[in-house]
């Protein structure tokens, strides 16, 4: 079963960047729909950002359209969430997430479509 971990969450002052990544164990590439999720304490999770798993096509929340960007690298099994012009109200944990296996070559921002999940990287942006 895939099994996703992320890193590169941490500390960092408002207006400051950061990068996450989500490695994937398992078979993955292409063959997997990927996304971003966040979930700040008292909060639903709400969806972030989102990337098909073949063409690269991509998808974004409007709180962070501008200021985030998804990518992955299939050969490393890899997906990225760069973050620039942070803000506190983007503190939270953050979750990456892969659909079920195949499936229409399209990003998904419902939670319902994602099948797998890693345990979360904390962000804290300060003022």
């Amino acid at each position: 079963q895939v099994q996703l971990v992320e890193s590169g969450g941490g500390l960092v002052q408002a207006g400051g960047s950061l990068r996450l990544s989500c490695a994937a164990s398992g078979r993955t590439g292409s063959n997997y729909n990927m996304g971003w999720f966040r979930q700040a304490p008292g909060k639903e999770r709400e969806f972030v950002a989102s990337i098909s798993r073949s063409r690269d096509i991509t998808y974004y929340a409007d709180s962070v359209k501008g200021r985030f960007t998804i990518s992955r690298d299939n050969a490393k099994s890899t997906v990225y969430l760069q973050m620039s012009s942070l803000k506190p109200e983007d503190t939270a944990v953050y979750y990456c997430a892969s659909t079920y296996y195949g499936g229409t070559d399209y990003p998904r921002t419902a939670e319902y479509d994602y099948a797998y999940w890693g345990q979360g990287t904390q962000v804290t942006v300060s003022s």
